[in-house]
Formats: C-alpha cells, structure tokens, sequence
C-alpha cells in the first residue's frame, strides 16, 4: 500500500515505513501537511498553514516532527534568511506486508490512524472535484471517472490484481505528455481494494 498513491512497482524514491516512522506520520495534521508539499511542491509553514487552515505555529510544529522522520527537508533552493522552506523527503509512502502483520497494538492502532486518514483526504478529494466540476473544460469533465466494482476473487487474485493496477499507473508516470501539451492537469488516481461482507437481508 503506498499513498502515492503493498505489492506492484513502486513510485521513484519511496520511503517505506517502520513501526518508529509510522507512528511519527500517523497524526491528521502531519499527513495533511505531506501529502500538499507532495502534492502542491515546497512551502513555508506560513504559506502551509493558509493553505491548510491551519496556526503557522501548529504547521512549524508538526513539520519539524516530519523532518525528524525524515518525511520532509529542507528546500535549499528556496530559503532565504529566516524564511525556512520545506519539501517532502520523498515521491511516496509505502506500508509492507511486514508492517501490517506486526502484532503490536500500539503499531496497529497507528497503523488505524494511517488508513483513515487517507480515507478522508481520497473521499475530500472526490468531493472537491464534484463541487468544481463546472469549473473544467467538457473534456475534463467527460474523461473524469468516479466508478466502483464488486468482483468474486481470492486473496491471490486481489494481490494480481493490485499489481497490476499499480503497474499500469506506472507506466503513465514514466511516459508523461510532453512539455508544452496543452490542456496537461494533475490527475489523482485513488485504488481501493478490499474485502466486504454481503449485508444480511435483516439488516444486523
């Protein structure tokens, strides 16, 4: 599982977790803060915290919290004097099988933390595009794609299937348009893959 989105070919330069680092990471504000220098490239932690909604006193805080995780640095080519810039460390985040497994309950609850997280920023990314939707082109618009599917598969069809949703995504990554294409937006891809139980015609 990565946020750059567990198995497939992975993004460039992926920091993969540890029990120490996942629980540095797992806090809202922290994930929030990476995924937009991620996302939207270098920032002070002023220009974080208008972005966020934020106190630039929290954003300082949980920034130098990342950084002695090592999910943020400094930007060299952009401090000046006392203004301190910040980019992430990496292209993306992986949690391995290993991590998953571990028994710990304080890695797992992490390890909770983590996950709905991400499942709240994904569901606020859905929703911020329904709500400016009017805003894009028709072709943006048309090529847009919101859909789910329930399939029959065992694990080991779902992990298949995993890698090769992953792989695919990265074959986009490494042939991007060329520079200069006109109309070329970020496009977030979101990949759920998951068990579910069929609910009871009683409803319990």
């Amino acid at each position: 599982m990565t946020d750059d989105d567990r198995s497939g070919p992975e993004p460039r330069n992926v920091h993969h977790l540890n029990p120490r680092s996942l629980r540095g990471l797992a806090h809202p504000l922290r994930m929030r803060l990476l995924s937009s220098l991620r996302l939207d490239g270098p920032a002070t932690a002023s220009q974080l915290a208008a972005r966020l909604g934020e106190s630039s006193g929290a954003t300082s805080y949980h920034l130098r919290q990342l950084a002695e995780y090592g999910f943020v640095e400094d930007d060299p080519d952009r401090g000046k004097g006392r203004e301190r810039w910040w980019r992430s460390a990496h292209q993306g985040t992986r949690t391995d099988e290993e991590l998953i497994r571990d028994p710990s309950p304080e890695v797992q609850g992490a390890l909770s933390t983590l996950l709905y997280e991400y499942a709240t920023q994904r569901a606020q990314e859905v929703t911020t595009w329904i709500a400016t939707r009017h805003e894009w082109s028709k072709e943006w618009d048309e090529s847009a794609d919101v859909s789910d599917f329930t399939l029959n598969l065992t694990p080991e069809q779902a992990a298949e299937l995993s890698s090769k949703v992953h792989a695919l995504m990265e074959s986009y990554r490494e042939s991007p348009p060329p520079e200069g294409t006109p109309d070329v937006a970020q496009v977030r891809v979101h990949s759920h893959i998951f068990p579910t139980r069929p609910t009871p015609a009683d409803g319990t």
